[in-house]
Order: structure tokens, then sequence, then C-alpha cells
């Protein structure tokens, strides 16, 4: 039976690292992966083109209970690291406003770096590696896969991800490893996930998309607001805009069991109240008939989406009306459309300059199974490798 010095749960972003960083420090690494290949989720971040991280990687853009956490790991790792580490494994990235992406535009470039360094390091990679148990053994631990292997090691490094994407192996199995050492885990739930919202206009604007700002609303408290694209779907709204405040409405609704939830789409957010309200009036003047009153400021569909309005609402309540469109919003969209985690186990659980856990010596926690949440940006898969990097060396040593 073979023994490591770490041994690394999660092929992913985080896992990747730190096994890298364990084994440049001489450690002898075993890196299990439930799928057959790493970074399946990395192939597929950032439509295929992998947003790697941004030039900003200020905690601000992290959930408020993490950020003294994300403070500690990015003065340890920052941006700074993050591009260095990449460009010395043959990557090189370019900015796009801000967003830092390979200059292939392809995320396999980042995988196939990884992958080399891996290989260069002779890092021990168990695939179709499905940890079913782990468990403290003497001065160390023992993993135990669903087919029964058994996998010794002094200190192990939990990076098993959160509950996005199922299909790509990140199915929240990592959380009951935690668990058995008594880790608090934070509800996981959808997060950066389209709405569900019981409302005419999504049928009749299926397919629609339009550059609007969007405010979210929960229990009579704005929760957050966002400008950018939103998208009518069949069963309610997506769309950047959409996606940018579905973090805390998701909370409200599957971990508060809230109801009065909504957002508000102001849908000419190019034009001020007033100004729509005089171009509104103006069109009248002019012997527009109400039916074409918003031809050329909205697409086309919205004359038949607006049909009522249009007919019972003066140019004022109109206006009003188009600033402030608002949806009631029913639920989310499941894993397998949200882009992130929100949740996960407690942050104030593991040693902020370390990432070891509190509950049991030589444990350590990194990645998306803590309860970290970046906004859309590069900044969930920065948090990844800058905690990976700090678990890999604090284990080590």
């Amino acid at each position: 039976m073979e023994q490591y010095d770490i041994a690394v749960i999660g092929g992913g972003a985080a896992g990747i690292v730190a096994a890298i960083c364990s084994a440049r420090k001489g450690a002898r690494v075993v890196l299990c992966e439930k799928m057959p290949r790493l970074g399946k989720k990395i192939l597929a971040s950032g439509a295929g083109r992998c947003n790697l991280s941004n030039e900003r990687l200020d905690p601000a853009f992290y959930n408020p209970e993490s950020r003294a956490l994300v403070k500690s790991v990015f003065e340890r790792f920052g941006q700074s690291s993050i591009e260095r580490f990449f460009r010395e494994l043959g990557l090189v990235g370019h900015s796009d406003n801000g967003r830092i992406f390979p200059a292939s535009n392809q995320a396999s470039s980042v995988v196939s770096v990884l992958e080399m360094e891996i290989k260069r390091l002779r890092i021990s990679c168990k695939f179709h590696c499905d940890i079913g148990g782990l468990s403290a053994s003497g001065d160390g631990f023992v993993l135990r896969t669903k087919l029964r292997e058994v996998f010794p090691c002094r200190k192990a490094v939990l990076c098993g991800g959160g509950k996005s994407y199922p299909a790509l192996g990140a199915d929240g199995s990592g959380y009951l490893l935690a668990r058995h050492f008594g880790h608090r885990i934070i509800e996981p739930v959808p997060s950066t996930v389209p709405l569900l919202a019981k409302d005419s206009w999504c049928h009749t604007l299926q397919g629609q998309k339009i550059r609007a700002a969007v405010y979210g609303f929960a229990g009579g408290r704005e929760t957050g607001k966002a400008s950018g694209e939103v998208l009518f779907t069949k069963y309610g709204l997506s769309g950047t805009a959409i996606l940018d405040v579905s973090e805390e409405l998701s909370i409200a609704i599957h971990r508060n069991g809230e109801k009065d939830i909504f957002v508000s789409v102001d849908l000419i957010p190019f034009m001020e109240e007033n100004e729509l309200r005089d171009e509104l009036s103006g069109r009248l003047r002019r012997g527009f008939e109400k039916k074409d009153l918003v031809t050329g400021i909205l697409p086309g569909k919205f004359s038949a989406a607006l049909e009522r309005e249009l007919r019972e609402l003066d140019v004022p309540g109109l206006a009003n009306f188009l600033k402030n469109r608002r949806f009631k919003i029913v639920g989310t969209r499941g894993w397998n459309e949200a882009e992130f985690t929100a949740g996960g186990i407690d942050t104030d659980e593991v040693v902020a300059e370390t990432l070891e856990s509190k509950r049991r010596k030589g444990l350590y926690l990194a990645g998306e199974i803590l309860n970290v949440q970046g906004r859309r940006g590069g900044y969930n898969l920065a948090w990844a490798w800058a905690s990976g990097w700090t678990a890999g060396a604090a284990a080590a040593g």
C-alpha cells in the first residue's frame, strides 16, 4: 500500500494548484479525481475561454462573511502571483476590460499547461477515484474510495468543490467528508443562476435580449443591482444582469424561505424617466399611434408585450412602467445551470494564514468547498488558484 505525504481530493482548479505547490516543495502527492480527467469545470469556464482572474482582486467583490479570509489569502497569493504562476508554466494572458484570459482564448490551454506541470513533477493522479470516506489514522489520514481502494497519507487537502454543474464532477460530496470532522456547512444554494418568473411577458418575449438595469428585492429590501443583458425565456429571466443579482435572491428563496421576491427591470436605462416621458409625449404630438410609441426605442416584440399598457396607461404612467417593470420571482433554475455555489464550509473554521482546519490538524480546505463566492469576472477562479496554493504550501510545510 502506497503511503503519500499529501492527498489532494478534487482535481479542479484549487486541487490542481494545491498538488503542484505541494509537489514543488518536495512532498509525495496523490491527486484524487472522480472524473476521467482533470479540470472539467475549468474547460467549461468563461464559455470555453477560461476567465483566469481579474486585475482587481478586491475582497469587496466577495460575499461579506468571507472577506477577511479572502484578504488573507490574496495577501499571500494575489493577482501578480497568479499571473507569474501561469506565465512560468508557459501560459500567456491578456486583459479584456480587466478580466484576464489566456491569449489563446481557449480554456484547454490552461488545462494543458497544468497537466504538463503535473507530469513534470510526477504527481500521482488517480481518475474515477470517488472518495467515499476520509478518516483520521494516527497522525495522518486514510482515504477510502467507493471502490474500496485505500490511500494513507500524512495530510489531506480537501478541494471537493461546490454543487454547480454536477455533470462535471461537483456534487457536494466533499461537504460530507468535512462534516465527518465536525465542520459546519452553510446550506449551499445555486448562485449566478437564471430566475423563474410567472409572467406572460416571458412567453411573449421568449428569446429576446435587451440591455437593461436590474434591481433585486426580497422582503421589501433591495438585495442588489446590475446592468447588462436580460434574456427572456419560457421559464423566466436570464442574461448577465439577471445572473449578477441572483445570488442574494437564491439565498432568500432556498435558504431563508422568503416569498416576496421580485426583480425590477429598467427596460430603457439609456434615458432618464423625464426624458422618456418627453419623448413619448412628443411622439403623440407628432401623430404616432399608441401601438407604435416604443418603436425605435425597444425591439419590435415589445409592442405586442405592451399592448395593454399602451392602451390603458397615460404617458407618465407608461414611462414609469418602462423604467420599473416588475417580475415576480418564484424560484431559480437548478444546479445544472448555476455557475457557482453560494454556501459551503464556514470560513470561521479554517486558519486564515494556512487554510488548515480548526477542527482537525493536518486537514486543509480550499476552493469552492468553502463559503466563498465572488462575482462573475474571474473572481471565483482567482480564489480557487490562490486558496489551492495557500493550502498546498501550508500542507507541504
